[in-house]
């Protein structure tokens, strides 16, 4: 814990943003770190609450130990609270960054609405620990001799990656894109995380032995059957994005786009990539967001700062209270009102409103024709409306792993709902040296769930490859 009596003299602080006047006209990130008695002050705050909620499975998936490093931090002891925090998660400067703090939800002050500033004091230590350079490359002193490719660098598949050539394994990355990072680079927003955090993780992977194959598309331009002949074990970390499809009609019109190809492009951009598509931009646009997620709100703040004219948000689901019954629900994540920074830019949400078409003239979309629910999200006859739009995106989640090519080469077996299935003790597919982990395993997630699977799978790698593992579950 902290301070004995700091969560009664301390209040809560959260970290700021940069004015939405200002921040919109960028694509950096835009939250104003605290400082350090700030930080500290806000660790201080961790009590003594026997049971720490924080980061059991429902706080936190990683199982940071957080009671431990806030201490630390208190006690202004930054470098073990940093590697006590490495010691369960490899990237907490992303999950930092983009994680929505499941553990905060369950702190036990947040029974008073006044958690821990958990993930304020998570990145606080992550970018400590490389402004002071005590972020090295932790390179394995034996070589195993043992080969292994993971399929994916996503989140999963870096921690993965890493863990396994910690112990002195021969890994190698097959990653499709020109560069690392999975929807982390390619599907957030460089306003909630800059690139060059993953590219300086990528520096110290490459230092401890990892290989990174790009333009890699196993199962299109790579065999799977190849890299089952060249490695002892194989490790799916593709992801989940296959798009889920709504059926709406009008649904063909010019400017009806999923989302992640639309945040995809936008982040190329940003990095001077090229964008071989045609040009997807919200500029002098009437935008329609069709989606209550984090998928659909990276689209509102990416069509503010490409000048669209608005942005309107569609979500089915009622308007949630402003508070939950903490005493039916706590510690586990609630449904209450929240407003993100892309919507806090000036988003108009709709609650309670169903897509009915997509209205178009000419072959290019014109509008959005919606209605408002009932309790079963039954349209209410007589309560038809329409928005005016120029693009529409649709950001109503994924439906499992893409099939064509990697999928369908390994012939793994899948669940309903388009999942490899491995269980989560050995991450066994039923194909020989076939592994699964992440999305691709669990379906669509957070980022703490992806570097949690990512571990748990190296290790059980590891116990394959070696008969038994070091590494932490």
């Amino acid at each position: 814990m902290g301070k004995v009596t700091g969560f009664l003299e301390i209040d809560r602080r959260e970290a700021k943003y940069q004015p939405a006047s200002d921040r919109i006209r960028h694509f950096r990130e835009f939250t104003l770190p605290m400082d350090e008695k700030d930080v500290r002050e806000q660790a201080a705050r961790c009590m003594d609450c026997g049971v720490p909620y924080c980061h059991g499975p429902n706080g936190c998936p990683v199982h940071n130990q957080i009671p431990d490093w806030n201490d630390l931090v208190y006690q202004n002891d930054w470098e073990h609270a940093l590697a006590n925090l490495h010691s369960t998660n490899n990237f907490p400067e992303f999950t930092g960054r983009i994680c929505p703090a499941p553990c905060e939800e369950a702190c036990t002050l947040n029974l008073e609405n006044m958690p821990v500033a958990i993930k304020t004091v998570e990145q606080a230590i992550a970018d400590r620990g490389w402004k002071e350079g005590w972020i090295k490359p932790e390179i394995a002193g034996v070589r195993t001799g043992k080969r292994v490719a993971v399929i994916g660098s996503g989140p999963a598949g870096m921690a993965a990656a890493q863990q396994l050539a910690r112990v002195g394994h021969d890994v190698h990355v097959y990653e499709r894109e020109p560069k690392a990072g999975g929807l982390m680079r390619y599907g957030i927003p460089d306003f909630k995380m800059e690139k060059h955090h993953i590219d300086r993780r990528v520096e110290q992977m490459e230092a401890e032995g990892v290989v990174f194959h790009y333009n890699a598309n196993v199962g299109v331009n790579v065999k799977l059957e190849d890299l089952q002949r060249e490695f002892d074990a194989v490790l799916l970390a593709g992801g989940a994005e296959a798009p889920r499809d709504p059926g709406l009609p009008g649904q063909e019109l010019e400017g009806v786009h999923y989302a992640m190809p639309y945040l995809t492009q936008s982040n190329r951009r940003v990095a001077d990539e090229p964008v071989n598509d045609a040009p997807l931009l919200a500029g002098g646009k009437y935008v329609v967001v069709i989606g209550g997620g984090d998928t659909a709100s990276d689209c509102i703040g990416t069509a503010f700062r490409q000048g669209a004219l608005s942005v309107t948000q569609l979500d089915i689901r009622p308007k949630p209270p402003e508070l939950e019954d903490k005493l039916t629900i706590w510690p586990f994540w609630p449904t209450k009102f929240r407003t993100s920074s892309s919507q806090a830019e000036g988003a108009d949400r709709e609650f309670q409103a169903a897509t009915l078409r997509i209205i178009g003239k000419n072959g290019k979309v014109t509008g959005v024709e919606c209605a408002r629910v009932d309790e079963k999200r039954r349209p209410i006859p007589g309560t038809e409306f329409v928005l005016k739009a120029d693009l529409v995106f649709l950001a109503i989640g994924f439906a499992g792993s893409v099939k064509e090519g990697l999928l369908t080469e390994a012939g793994v077996a899948m669940d309903k709902r388009a999942n490899v299935i491995a269980n989560e003790k050995d991450y066994r597919t039923d194909k020989p040296k076939i592994f699964a982990a992440g999305d691709m395993r669990r379906g669509q997630s957070l980022v703490v769930w992806a570097i949690r699977e990512g571990r748990q799978a190296a290790r059980a790698i590891d116990e394959m490859l070696m008969g038994e593992s070091v590494l932490p579950r």
